[in-house]
């Protein structure tokens, strides 16, 4: 009898924590509150099936109890058997039709929808100039980090992915080294990234992302990639079509040679250009960003090594040992560079690097 009553304690117990944890996705981080179309018609079918389980476990629970209530031994006696029902061709009926039943209720909109979220013929229609009418991004995903190439308007950047509101926006996704997942919880579900081949898809955004708690989407690898993969997040910033553009043309006029403002900076740019610029590049016109992440919009981001709060403290821990805070990333430490002859980086070099990228902006 007691242990009866435990089990319907636990039992009593799931049942309110999934109640209370229903309300725990963030709005940026969710896939229950979905930002464009895709993110909407993938949770209807979440809702579908939902329901369908529900449903078959609430009969098979009132029959259980139906039972249970209805032949239980202290009404019926020690020695009764109830009538059996083996054999029965009206059950063996209903129990193949009904699964049939709920089965082409969860295939048809299932199907329809995975065609319809595959169609990215769209991808290369153009305007009467012979133009791309649609965004489309290639995203190329590293251990442990991404880069996004917009081939069709001559621009990269990396971890901060800036996409226009009210339009589809199409993804080429390739890994450059084993195999990730691409997903922005909130706008769609995830895809692979292969090394042998391309995988497409569209997401949609309804509405600018600064009114969002960091301004921006959350992004994350979802496959198992390494020791980091937890740590390969990205930030997706969605803007109204204007002020895509604007960022566009902000980043077409980036300058790899602009000098920053101030002399520590200047110093910073200079430790940068002997030690750094082989592998990372500072212009967001191009197409590719290098061996290492784009910084060209290191200081519009908002974290630091795409995980890590952005502050200076943190910029000069990142660049001082990278491998503590991401294990098995591929950046080399400072002392390990050619030109460095196993010296570490000063507290001033650190200081003067720091200020550098901080300085790194499009939009300021």
């Amino acid at each position: 009898m007691m242990k009866g009553l435990k089990k319907w304690r636990l039992f009593s117990l799931l049942t309110a924590l999934t109640v209370f944890l229903s309300g725990c996705g963030e709005e940026h981080l969710s896939t229950l509150t979905p930002a464009g179309q895709v993110g909407r018609d993938q949770l209807d079918l979440m809702l579908l099936s939902t329901g369908i389980m529900v449903l078959v476990i609430i009969v098979v629970m009132i029959v259980y109890v139906l039972a249970i209530v209805k032949f239980r031994r202290s009404k019926v006696g020690e020695h009764v058997i109830p009538k059996q029902v083996e054999g029965s061709h009206k059950l063996e009926l209903i129990w193949t039709i009904v699964p049939i039943i709920l089965l082409l209720i969860l295939t048809v909109p299932t199907v329809v929808s995975t065609y319809k979220l595959a169609d990215v013929s769209g991808m290369d229609a153009v305007d009467a100039k012979g133009n791309k009418t649609a965004v489309t991004v290639n995203v190329k995903a590293n251990l442990y980090w991404w880069e996004f190439e917009y081939p069709d308007l001559g621009i990269v950047t990396s971890q901060e992915l800036v996409v226009p509101t009210q339009e589809k926006v199409y993804f080429n996704l390739k890994a450059a080294d084993v195999k990730h997942s691409f997903w922005i919880p909130a706008a769609g579900g995830k895809m692979d990234t292969n090394v042998e081949n391309l995988n497409t898809f569209y997401l949609t955004f309804d509405n600018p992302s600064d009114s969002l708690e960091d301004g921006v989407f959350y992004g994350k690898c979802a496959e198992l990639c390494g020791p980091s993969h937890a740590l390969m997040d990205f930030k997706v910033r969605s803007l109204d079509r204007d002020d895509f553009d604007a960022w566009v043309a902000d980043m077409k006029a980036s300058k790899a040679e602009e000098t920053p403002e101030g002399d520590v900076a200047q110093q910073g740019q200079e430790i940068f250009n002997t030690s750094c610029i082989a592998c990372h590049a500072v212009s967001g016109a191009g197409t590719t960003g290098g061996v290492g992440p784009n910084l060209a919009t290191f200081g519009d981001r908002n974290r630091v090594a795409g995980f890590m709060e952005k502050t200076d403290e943190n910029v000069k821990a990142w660049i001082n040992d990278p491998e503590e805070h991401k294990p098995g990333n591929l950046m080399p430490q400072p002392e390990d560079l050619p030109n460095r002859n196993g010296k570490e980086l000063t507290d001033q070099e650190l200081t003067a690097l720091t200020e550098y990228l901080m300085g790194l902006s499009v939009e300021d």
